[in-house]
């Protein structure tokens, strides 16, 4: 993020003298992207955060995938990757499965009851929205509480865990950049402000409790690099000789946050809106954003419904999470659903939706849509899931609505 934040003790200037009460100095980690070019923050540790005492190879979970062919639109439905009671017993690092991927970034799925270990992904930002269920985000930062509905930003190498609480599953939807996330430039000033047409604003952001430091020895952190496995990727586990929440205080403008859907602010028009006005943030190749309840099109002869589209240059993701989607009714799309509509296939509202739709003045949908400029793959969770006819359904064919 662009806006600057502190928290905790830091001293009066930076790369000077910090001790603790003992006298002892505390060591200053400098966490910045594009080397030494761009947003950072400096942390101070009571512990050198360099140190490791052994490392071993994590096996990390299936990132094989396979092309999406023949080219056809998939419906995936995530639930069913969590069935029964499974999810008491899976943690959102090392049980989280790959659902769709490319060079740009990958999208997986988990529903958790574990505290997962401390993890930090080393190849890109991650944005993971909640679709349901309460838990917290342990950071090296200080914690973030979430719950229905928010986004969490965790910027790359970030370490951090998930701790989920209540008595249901914490379902997580992750999209791992191998790039950075953030806002859309469009709604920022030249120095990183939100612009009065953005749709949320740093009110809206929710930035880490003051950090803590955890007195434990021998700590194990998992890490997701850069490697030769599927995806280009391998895994790490790290043991620490002392627990890398160690950090007494902090300030900069990288840090992870929370933003919940519900404090999005749709742009709305006299005629239909396209998917551009819906954006939440953005990554290299790709874009985030999400459709929320709304008043829809006011011209007097609108067509509230989305007109038939050809993504020519991109594949579009939709994952449906609240409301009652009217452009999908009759194709067997529920809550907890994945549509993708390939780049190469013109695709949009399913039969008689058009029609149904004019005259509406509001709509209760709630999604999250990935667009993606690079095709993407199915991984084994999206192979898994996919219903297999949902292809046919503009034919009337095959669903089961």
């Amino acid at each position: 993020m662009a806006h600057y934040q502190r928290n905790g003790k830091i001293p009066p200037k930076r790369h000077t003298q910090f001790r603790d009460p003992a006298g002892n100095l505390y060591y200053e980690e400098l966490m910045g992207e594009e080397g030494f070019s761009s947003d950072s923050s400096l942390l101070y540790h009571v512990n050198v955060p360099s140190a490791i005492a052994g490392a071993r190879t994590w096996e990390l979970p299936d990132q094989t995938t396979v092309p999406n062919a023949p080219l056809t639109p998939r419906h995936l439905r995530l639930h069913e990757l969590f069935t029964g009671q499974e999810w008491k017993s899976t943690d959102a690092v090392t049980g989280r499965r790959l659902v769709l991927g490319n060079g740009d970034v990958r999208i997986g799925y988990a529903a958790v009851g574990e505290t997962s270990p401390l993890y930090r992904n080393a190849t890109g930002d991650e944005c993971v929205y909640v679709e349901s269920g309460t838990g917290t985000v342990e950071t090296v930062f200080g914690d973030l509480n979430v719950g229905q509905g928010d986004y969490v930003i965790l910027p790359r190498a970030t370490t951090h865990r998930w701790v989920p609480s209540g008595d249901g599953p914490l379902r997580l939807y992750a999209i791992e950049a191998n790039s950075h996330i953030a806002p859309p430039k469009r709604y920022l000033s030249r120095y990183g402000q939100f612009l009065e047409h953005a749709p949320y604003c740093e009110r809206d952001l929710r930035t880490p409790t003051t950090p803590r430091v955890v007195e434990e020895q021998d700590v194990e952190v998992y890490v997701k690099h850069r490697g030769t496995g599927p995806g280009g990727l391998a895994g790490t586990v790290h043991v620490v000789p002392r627990h890398p929440f160690d950090v007494v205080g902090w300030d900069g403008c990288l840090y992870p946050y929370a933003f919940n859907i519900a404090d999005y602010e749709p742009i709305t028009g006299r005629v239909h809106q396209p998917p551009p006005v819906h954006q939440v943030f953005e990554g290299r190749n790709f874009v985030i954003c999400n459709f929320v309840p709304r008043k829809v099109d006011y011209h007097p002869l609108a067509v509230p419904v989305p007109y038939y589209h050809a993504n020519v240059d991109s594949d579009e993701v939709m994952f449906y999470v609240g409301g009652d989607y009217e452009a999908r009714k009759g194709s067997g799309i529920n809550v907890g659903s994945v549509s993708l509509h390939p780049g190469g296939h013109s695709h949009g509202p399913q039969p008689g939706a058009v029609e149904a739709g004019v005259g509406a003045e509001e709509f209760d949908e709630l999604a999250v849509m990935v667009d993606t400029f690079r095709p993407l793959d199915l991984g084994e969770g999206g192979r898994a899931t996919d219903d297999g006819v949902y292809a046919w359904s503009w034919a009337g064919r095959g669903t089961d609505a």
